[in-house]
C-alpha cells in the first residue's frame, strides 16, 4: 500500500518550534492549497486547509519560511494521537 502525498500550497500559519521527549525539532503548521481540478468533465475550484509537522532539520528548515510562501510539499498522512482529522506528515518541500 502507498501513502504518499503531493501538495502544492501556501505556508499559512506556523507555530512555535517545540520539541519532541527525545529533543527532537517538530513544527507545527497549516498549509492551504486552492486549485482548479477537473471531476467528472467539469472543472471545480478546490480549497483544502491541511495540518501539517516536520521534524528534524526539515523542521528547522521550515521555520525560516516566511508565511505566505509557496511551496511543494511531500510526505504521509497519519492520524494523530489525540483527534480524528489526519495530519500531514512533511518529508521535503521545495519553494515554487
Amino acid at each position: 500500500m502507498r501513502n504518499r502525498l503531493l501538495l502544492d500550497a501556501v505556508l499559512a500559519e506556523c507555530g512555535a518550534m517545540r520539541y519532541t521527549p527525545a529533543g527532537i525539532p517538530a513544527q507545527d503548521v497549516r498549509l492551504d492549497h486552492e486549485s482548479q481540478q477537473t471531476e467528472l468533465g467539469q472543472p471545480r475550484i478546490v480549497r483544502a486547509s491541511v495540518r501539517a509537522v516536520a521534524f528534524g532539520d526539515l523542521a528547522v528548515r521550515l521555520a525560516r519560511q516566511t508565511v505566505g510562501s509557496k511551496a511543494s510539499f511531500t510526505g504521509f498522512l497519519a492520524a494523530p494521537r489525540q483527534g480524528k482529522q489526519p495530519v500531514f506528515h512533511i518529508q521535503d518541500f521545495q519553494l515554487i
